[in-house]
């Protein structure tokens, strides 16, 4: 179709601008030119007065092709639900795989295989063969709890934060960028960094971030990992953890609530909680333990329940305290939470200021909040309604930060129990003087 045909068509539709069937014409040309832009909002204005499921597919489409695909999943979520139409559940499975959610996208896969016998896809064929292959071949063996990842963030990712992002270049980047010159100075590539402060700061976002920084492998291992019930299974869980990271370096392994996996040894009764924490110790900087090129983050919300042997040079021996994020990194947060996201007219400075003492956590929640409303007002005709500052702020408004409660504890170790001065920096953050 030629340009001098769509500028024919817009010459008439200024005439009769309530031709829906004209302007949809009108979107095609666009699309066929890949002005995906001018498109939308021609289909926009169709979808007002006509919401065909037809017309829903082409907004869908170009969303997709602007890689808005949060909004592409919004519709193309309606519309599977009504029909099992092949063109709509494949846009929906490019859609998921875009943004790396294949555990939903395989099953929508294979929904369109058993709608069409006949349906080939080389996209999908070769996609998800590679991927079955790599997520059998990423578990340690049959028994093992964990198994390594390869994250798809860095630090460009993670809000604020910038003098944790300092400490862990100068303690883990840098050495694998610069192996000859610490191995002069005799230091080893790696250790272990312990992060604390309230629930929700990104103790786990910067972990992550850290490992996509550098290419690295990332075990992410939970409580429940290496936790068992029979005697002698725990140790050998976290054996193999460890094992299987020294097998794939450079790694990064992240263990949260690492208090309930190394509290003080003198407040454990049973011995199997002790053999535990001692082939833990061990694992970190035991003869036996290779851990260069390893590096272990270690994540509490309770530092002071840990034993004190963690704290050690060779193992978590830095630590650092992850504060809620100051206004510079809200307005950072609140920017990437709010990327792909139907917006306009945001102002990022004031939605930092109305979220004081808001936690990571807390602003994403507050963005679900404002999001739940206006799905209610987009159930009406399935077209995405635009977030704005006013929608975001009264859904601030109706929330109180949750690094509040830490805090009111936090403080009475930091005072009372803090000889060390280990916990100096919940001071500062408080603004006390000891």
């Amino acid at each position: 179709m030629s340009i001098s045909l769509l500028e024919s068509l817009l010459k008439a539709l200024e005439f009769s601008p309530d031709n829906f069937e004209l302007r949809v014409q009108i979107v095609k040309i666009y699309m066929t030119n890949l002005n995906f832009d001018e498109a939308e909002k021609h289909l926009i204005q169709v979808l007002d007065n006509s919401p065909k499921n037809e017309y829903k597919y082409l907004l869908a489409k170009c969303y997709f092709k602007q890689s808005k695909f949060n909004l592409t999943e919004v519709i193309l979520e309606e519309l599977v639900e009504k029909s099992n139409n092949v063109d709509y559940l494949e846009l929906y499975c490019y859609c998921l795989i875009e943004q790396k959610n294949l555990a939903e996208a395989l099953p929508i896969y294979q929904s369109i295989l058993d709608i069409d016998k006949f349906y080939t896809n080389e996209d999908f064929e070769s996609f998800f063969k590679v991927s079955t292959v790599n997520t059998e071949s990423d578990f340690i063996d049959n028994d093992a709890v964990t198994f390594l990842k390869k994250p798809t963030i860095n630090f460009e990712n993670v809000g604020g934060m910038e003098e944790v992002k300092e400490e862990i270049d100068l303690k883990i980047i840098k050495p694998l960028l610069h192996k000859d010159l610490y191995k002069a100075y005799g230091k080893k590539i790696g250790g272990g960094i312990l992060l604390y402060g309230p629930p929700g700061c990104g103790k786990t976002h910067i972990a992550r971030a850290t490992a996509g920084e550098i290419n690295a492998n990332f075990i992410n291992v939970g409580i429940n990992d290496i936790l068992d019930m029979w005697l002698g299974n725990s140790e050998k869980n976290l054996h193999e953890i460890f094992q299987t990271a020294r097998k794939n370096k450079p790694c990064v392994i992240f263990i949260d609530e690492i208090d309930a996996l190394g509290a003080n040894r003198n407040d454990i009764n049973k011995t199997a909680g002790r053999t535990v924490i001692n082939q833990f110790l061990s694992e970190l900087d035991g003869i036996d333990s290779n851990n260069d090129g390893i590096l272990i983050l270690g994540a509490t919300n309770a530092p002071w329940y840990i034993d004190p042997a963690f704290r050690r040079p060779g193992r978590f021996d830095r630590i650092i305290f992850i504060a809620p994020p100051d206004e510079k990194a809200r307005e950072s947060i609140f920017q990437i939470q709010l990327q792909e996201k139907p917006v306009e007219n945001i102002n990022l400075k004031n939605l930092a200021k109305k979220s004081k003492e808001f936690s990571g956590a807390d602003i994403k929640s507050s963005i679900d909040i404002a999001i739940e409303q206006k799905l209610v007002e987009s159930f009406k005709d399935g077209i995405p309604k635009p977030l704005s500052t006013k929608d975001i702020v009264k859904a601030i408004s109706k929330m109180k930060p949750s690094t509040k409660e830490w805090f009111g504890s936090a403080k009475n170790y930091a005072l009372y129990s803090n000889d060390s001065g280990l916990y100096d920096d919940i001071l500062t953050y408080l603004k006390i003087k000891k």
